[in-house]
């Protein structure tokens, strides 16, 4: 059986992009949000309280691509690196902190 695989791949961000903790593909500490803004699951969880600064919405755990695929469909080795400007954050965070990320 052949499988058909689209182009349009996640990036697999190669680190979190707050304290930029290096997050290799079979990382299970990768978390994305629908723009594949990644983090670490430390960061998620105790800095941003599960909502992205770059778009307000929620995480979940980035999938890892099966080790057969990284040759032709290799993870990004850009790394993005932004500090989080807590005074910027905090109306985000204020606003989405308690609301579940499917009814933000």
């Amino acid at each position: 059986m052949t499988i058909a695989y689209s182009d349009a791949m996640l990036e697999l961000r190669p680190s979190c992009e707050l304290c930029d903790r290096d997050l290799p593909p079979a990382s299970t500490e990768a978390m994305i949000c629908t723009f594949e803004c990644t983090f670490c699951a430390r960061c998620v969880r105790e800095t941003l309280h599960n909502v992205c600064p770059n778009c307000g919405g929620g995480f979940s755990p980035r999938p890892v691509r099966p080790r057969d695929r990284l040759a032709k469909y290799p993870p990004s080795t850009k790394r993005v690196t932004k500090p989080l400007d807590a005074a910027r954050y905090a109306p985000l965070l204020a606003r989405y902190r308690d609301v579940r990320a499917e009814q933000r």
